[in-house]
């Protein structure tokens, strides 16, 4: 079997609506068993993320930033980091914030450089940009206009029953199911 892991922290439920989402587009592809993990359950299964063939991973951007607890996972992937544990392993990202831009795109760098330092492959999204001309609406997969990963917009007076829209749910659900169709066509024999 091909194994997936989610990592992600949400801070106020959003970005684990977006997380679930990956993980059943990743559910979608044969032969995938997918490990849907918080930043800090990842820290207490480094074996389960040694073993994996992709890890995606999921913040909130909080001041044009990922999450002080992404980050606190990220820093304590040292270990991982020297042994090149994920060495080769698929990965992708996404991101969710309260405005539009909300600068999610610097979150985004920061995964990518951070799959980089671990010597991963990064996939990033293929969709073409939704909702940009007369005949575009906030329904369109990709209605943010990303291409290093997925973006999605919740409104901040609002709990996660109510946001990410179902757009950007179905385009998390895209990345997920095209990260784990890579890690299925890459995986060592």
């Amino acid at each position: 079997m091909t194994q997936v892991v989610i990592v992600y922290h949400s801070g106020y439920g959003h970005t684990a609506e977006q997380a679930k989402a990956v993980a059943r587009g990743a559910a979608k592809v044969a032969g995938v068993t997918v490990h849907l993990l918080t930043a800090d359950e990842a820290q207490q299964q480094w074996e389960l993320l040694k073993a994996a063939d992709a890890i995606i991973f999921g913040s909130p951007t909080y001041m044009g930033s990922v999450s002080a607890p992404f980050k606190a996972f990220m820093d304590a992937s040292s270990k991982a980091w020297a042994a090149r544990d994920w060495k080769d392993k698929i990965a992708a990202g996404f991101t969710n914030s309260a405005s539009q831009s909300g600068d999610k795109l610097a979150s985004l760098i920061q995964l990518a450089v951070f799959a980089a330092q671990h010597g991963m492959i990064w996939v990033g999204l293929d969709l073409m940009p939704g909702n940009n001309h007369s005949q575009g609406s906030v329904n369109d997969l990709n209605r943010l206009g990303g291409f290093l990963g997925a973006l999605a917009q919740s409104n901040a007076d609002q709990g996660p029953e109510h946001g990410p829209i179902a757009s950007d749910l179905a385009t998390a659900e895209y990345l997920g199911e095209r990260v784990a169709s890579k890690a299925v066509q890459f995986k060592p024999d």
